[in-house]
């Protein structure tokens, strides 16, 4: 078996020996800042499968989110009963807001994309992938370069990485690439 079908396992295998590795590193993540820019990548297979390459212009971030607290606020001011029992859940999940706040740390970079990497009690972790768009070595290759244009700009913001178009339902398993909701508003009235 080749070197990278024995990384797959020990992903998806999830072993003890992983389990109790994946704890240690735990520990000193929690320590580390919220923001963490990686030499390379936790998961190399995962990273690989997602657009990245060790070249220069590419480089990775982890991201630690805290869980829970997507609920609404409690209302203080301009009451009104009907109101307080909601449980509104905002439209975004937790590997979009982790794309956009890596993208806020690193202005001058688009995502690429991202992936789940682990989670606690207390957090959850993200690793995204950062392309400079502005380096040489972007502007030359094929695969990348499309990210230099004007269009690609503030791609996280729009919901353009595949954590964005997933949570926009735009990712619809079924049929497949068939639009299942092409937008926030679009098929609001369908449940009335």
């Amino acid at each position: 078996m080749s070197f990278t079908h024995h990384l797959t396992q020990w992903f998806q295998g999830r072993s003890p020996a992983f389990v109790h590795l994946e704890r240690e590193r735990q520990v000193t993540w929690r320590r580390e800042s919220s923001i963490h820019r990686l030499d390379r990548p936790s998961n190399l297979i995962r990273a690989r499968r997602l657009g990245y390459k060790a070249k220069e212009g590419i480089f990775v971030v982890r991201v630690r989110l805290k869980r829970g607290g997507k609920q609404r606020p409690m209302i203080v001011k301009g009451r009104r009963s009907r109101n307080f029992g909601q449980t509104f859940v905002m439209g975004k999940n937790f590997q979009w807001i982790a794309e956009e706040r890596a993208n806020k740390t690193y202005p001058n970079c688009e995502v690429l994309n991202s992936y789940y990497l682990s989670q606690d009690g207390f957090y959850n972790w993200f690793e995204v992938i950062l392309v400079d768009p502005h380096h040489p070595a972007i502007k030359a290759d094929s695969h990348y370069n499309f990210l230099s244009s004007g269009k690609n700009r503030g791609r996280v913001y729009r919901g353009l990485t595949s954590a964005g178009k997933k949570s926009r339902g735009l990712m619809y398993k079924g049929k497949g690439s068939e639009k299942h909701r092409p937008s926030l508003n679009a098929h609001k009235d369908l449940g009335k």
